[in-house]
């Protein structure tokens, strides 16, 4: 891990993911948000903080938050990972061997 790819930012590291998920067979989903009159919105009912990514394949549920390297999740984000337990995951630029280990678990 370099210290460019370290600095990368969220929406860098999104793309990196889901490109590598396509990659490894997963299915992958991101809600992006739309500019309104209003500003940017992302339609949605429920809970908000809802993670980033929500990754799967042959059984196995990913769904991710994603962070750049200073980044923090938010209340609302910390309590959809804690009620995801085993499913979630907070990913960093810093933890990309990581990512890309669980991605391209055998399956």
């Amino acid at each position: 891990m370099t210290a460019a790819s370290v600095e990368m930012s969220e929406e860098d590291l999104q793309q990196r993911i889901l490109d590598t998920a396509e990659l490894y067979g997963w299915r992958r989903i991101h809600h992006r948000p739309a500019k309104t009159v209003r500003g940017w919105r992302t339609p949605m009912q429920g809970d908000p903080g809802f993670p980033d990514l929500v990754l799967a394949r042959d059984g196995v549920i990913i769904v991710a938050e994603l962070k750049s390297r200073r980044g923090q999740p938010t209340e609302d984000q910390k309590l959809w990972l804690e009620a995801l337990g085993a499913h979630a995951r907070l990913w960093r630029p810093a933890d990309w061997p990581d990512i890309e280990r669980e991605l391209r678990r055998r399956r």
